[in-house]
Formats: C-alpha cells, sequence, structure tokens
C-alpha cells in the first residue's frame, strides 16, 4: 500500500453489490459492509492520506447501502450505480473532471437498516399451512408481509418522522456551487394551477448543471399528509460561472390531491401550502406560502380491490 500511494495521485476502490439487495433476510455484509471491506477502506485511506493524497470510494451497487460508518475515512464517494459495459469511462470522466457530476439520489441511504420504515416487518412472516410454489424467503413455506408504512415511503417517511438519513433523497454534489434566488409564485390564491419559479446561479469555478426540486407541504386538515411531497423537478442548462436561469414549474389541483377512501376521491383540502424549492428533500433554499380558499374534488374513483384483512398503518406523533 506504501508503494502504491507513492505511485498513484489517487486511490480509487470499488465496492461492488448485486440488484438484490436484502435477499434472503440478509443485512449483515450486504447493506452492511463487510468487516474486510471496511478494514481495506481504512487501510488505503490511511496510507494514501500520509502522502497527502486522496481516496474515492466508487459505489457499483444495485440500492442503499450503509455509509455511515466509513465514509468519513475517505475523501469522496461516487455513487455509479450499475452503469454497464460502459461505465468505466463514464466513472473515469467524472474522476478526472472531464464531466461534471449533476445526478441526484432518486432513493434514500438511511443511517442504519433499523431506519427503514419496513425494517421490523420485512420479509415478513411465515404462515401455517400448505407449502408455497417458488422461492422466497422462506423457502417453499407459506408466508406474508404487512407494508404498515402507508403513505410515509421514502422521503416521505424520513422527513415525517424526524428520521435523519445519510444521504436524503434528491442529494448530490457537483465540482461548483449554485446559489438559488426568491421563489415567486404566479398568484398566492390558487384556482385551477399556478406557476413557480426561481432563479439558479452557477456560483463556482467551473460549469456545472443542478437539478431544481418543488417540494408542497400541504395543510394538516382531514387527510393524512407527509411533510413534504415532490411535486416537480427540472435540471439547468451547462451554466457557466456566474451564469442563471430562472427555472419554472407548473401546479396544478392534481399535485394538492390525496386520496380520501371514505368517498374514493382526490381531494385537494382548502388551507395553506407551503411552496418549497431546494437542492435536495432535506436542503431547502427558498419557500412562498399560497392560499386554497376550499376543499376541491380533483377525481372521483370507484371502491376496487378491498383488502380482506384490515392494515395498521404508520402515524406519525401529534
Amino acid at each position: 500500500l506504501q508503494q502504491l500511494a507513492d505511485d498513484a495521485n489517487l486511490a480509487v476502490i470499488t465496492l461492488g453489490r448485486n440488484s438484490g439487495e436484502f435477499r434472503d433476510r440478509k443485512v449483515e455484509n450486504d447493506f452492511t459492509v463487510a468487516v474486510s471491506e471496511r478494514n481495506f477502506i481504512e487501510a488505503v485511506s490511511k496510507a494514501f492520506h500520509a502522502k497527502g493524497k486522496k481516496v474515492v470510494v466508487v459505489l457499483n451497487i444495485g440500492g442503499p447501502i450503509e455509509v455511515a460508518s466509513w465514509r468519513t475515512l475517505v475523501d469522496s464517494v461516487l455513487l455509479a450505480w450499475q452503469p454497464g459495459q460502459d461505465g468505466g469511462h463514464a466513472i473515469a470522466d467524472v474522476l478526472t473532471g472531464k464531466v461534471n457530476p449533476s445526478g441526484k439520489l432518486a432513493t434514500t441511504f438511511p443511517m442504519s437498516y433499523n431506519d427503514v420504515p419496513s425494517a421490523s416487518t420485512f420479509p415478513g412472516k411465515e404462515l401455517p399451512g400448505k407449502p408455497m410454489r417458488g422461492s422466497s424467503p422462506f423457502g417453499d413455506k407459506a408466508a406474508e408481509a404487512a407494508y404498515e408504512e402507508g403513505i410515509y415511503v421514502g422521503y416521505r417517511y424520513y422527513n415525517t418522522f424526524g428520521v435523519k438519513p445519510a444521504y436524503e433523497f434528491g442529494y448530490g454534489l457537483s465540482y461548483t456551487t449554485f446559489s438559488y434566488g426568491k421563489v415567486k409564485l404566479s398568484t398566492n390564491k390558487f384556482q385551477d394551477k399556478m406557476t413557480v419559479s426561481v432563479s439558479v446561479e452557477n456560483t463556482g469555478k467551473v460549469p456545472g448543471k443542478e437539478v431544481v426540486q418543488l417540494y408542497v407541504s400541504a395543510p394538516k386538515q382531514k387527510l393524512k399528509k407527509p411533510a413534504s411531497e415532490l411535486r416537480g423537478f427540472a435540471k439547468t442548462k451547462l451554466l457557466r460561472p456566474g451564469e442563471s436561469q430562472t427555472v419554472t414549474f407548473t401546479l396544478t389541483a392534481k399535485d394538492l390531491a390525496s386520496f380520501d377512501p371514505s368517498i374514493s376521491s382526490w381531494i385537494a383540502e382548502g388551507g395553506t401550502y407551503s411552496i418549497n424549492i431546494g437542492s435536495s428533500s432535506s436542503n431547502i433554499k427558498s419557500s412562498a406560502t399560497m392560499e386554497l380558499a376550499r376543499d376541491l374534488v380533483v377525481e372521483k374513483s370507484k371502491r376496487l380491490l378491498a383488502p380482506e384483512a384490515g392494515l395498521k398503518e404508520l402515524e406519525p406523533s401529534k
């Protein structure tokens, strides 16, 4: 390692996982890194840092893994997912600075597996009865899994229940930085639709793109609602240092609605809504409010495929 640190300018460590994470109820050495993997990261980091050189971990994975216990050992983490045959070229372009990365997370990376809302119920429980056909985490035995999250899935759970993730939904870094202006609404009295706009400026030293995200927080009325919901996102053009661009979104009544099972309808409830623009689900840059005067029935439906048994769902504390 010392010889490698002398000869190389940068250490690149790749961690790989297949796309079937948590298969067979496996958390250790699957969601979590193996002891040998962490020891290797630590040894390489010590050797290269002693020479004043950087260490990057490239994640070649199919789903979130635990990063909180080792990320401080390295200088950077590049999430490649499973990029295929040309992935090596793409990764090299990012690591060398030929391309400025602009991707954002489409899923949450939790601090620990126990922070996942379904951790206590997945993969379910074995049931008495005749064997099943095919494979499952319980072999050929009958089983069932109750997903109690209800509407609180993904970032909706972490934000609503105050569970801090390692990396939140929408997170992503760049080789440059961006500043956001003030959110501008076409109206603060919602009727059929409205526009939301914000100016984004490249405040760094190299060209780059930013993914601007629009989240809506609804008033707490009759229907259950997450703390915030993604209602739009857009990537800027390649902005030169000092260049800015105005990004505009359109909100309709459908974007404000939630399903009310008691009347089989999508309802946008009246009240005060918070319109939030950010670079991730947790990093909100600017907000504004608008009013919906009364409840709107956006769409009516019919009650179909009712569950055979009741389901206890998660509820945030009041």
